[in-house]
């Protein structure tokens, strides 16, 4: 009998356990969600507003901070939030004091297309992005993309324009002429930029950098009208 004693208290402790754990678990299910914390990842929210977001949500949950805990399901709420165009990633959690909390990822414009009336951003993923009616973002232009369609190409140069500090600043369009075949123009001077196709375009942008350094520095860009970087030695230009 008394080998047994020990396995009963170990049988009673278990059982006292999972009863705590379950009347915890019960009591804070019934929880109201007291505060709704919203926050934009890197302090970013040009393109949705708290306001959006928080209309989002009480379209899913009437009524949202006066639910119980038990009955807000998560993954739903990160949908709902997923639905709007402008998001590219929501996390909603529920943290211990009853918070509900929400982490917004906005999408990041590259370009803005006008093309026969029709006007949108490229993102950062090569996708369709809506213009937003909080904010617009400071991007070039793109016109003439071919058969209405988002081109690998397209991306690419965008791409490479949006993550380079000095055409970011200097290129203000994206003209597509055909398929392989695109001009640029610039702010700092309103040169038109004959980049012809992307096959070399890491030499072709090193030769536009050093061409603007050089006339930056003699104070002639005033006096170019385009400038040619299909060659593959120089940089030909045509003056006003």
């Amino acid at each position: 009998m008394k080998k047994i004693i020990p396995y009963i208290k170990g049988l009673l402790l278990l059982a006292f356990v999972v009863f705590l754990y379950g009347f915890t678990s019960q009591r804070n299910n019934a929880k109201k969600i007291e505060k709704l914390n919203i926050n934009f990842e890197n302090g970013d929210n040009l393109f949705i507003t708290y306001d959006m977001v928080n209309k989002l949500l009480i379209q899913s949950y009437d009524g949202l901070q006066s639910l119980p805990k038990e009955n807000i399901f998560l993954n739903k709420l990160e949908q709902t939030l997923l639905s709007n165009e402008m998001v590219e990633n929501a996390e909603v959690f529920i943290s211990v004091n009853g918070e509900l909390g929400v982490l917004i990822k906005q999408k990041t414009p590259i370009a803005r297309v006008n093309q026969r009336g029709k006007t949108f951003y490229i993102d950062s993923k090569g996708k369709r992005m809506p213009l937003s009616s909080n904010y617009s973002a400071r991007v070039p232009i793109v016109i003439g993309i071919q058969n209405d369609k988002i081109s690998e190409e397209i991306f690419k140069l965008s791409t490479l324009i949006y993550n380079d500090d000095f055409l970011k600043k200097q290129i203000i369009a994206i003209e597509q002429r055909s398929v392989n075949e695109f001009v640029l123009r610039t702010r700092m001077g309103n040169q038109m930029v004959e980049l012809g196709s992307l096959n070399r375009i890491d030499q072709k942008v090193k030769k536009l950098k050093a061409f603007y350094q050089k006339v930056i520095k003699e104070n002639t860009i005033e006096n170019y009208k385009t400038i040619n970087l299909m060659y593959n030695s120089q940089v030909v230009c045509t003056k006003n």
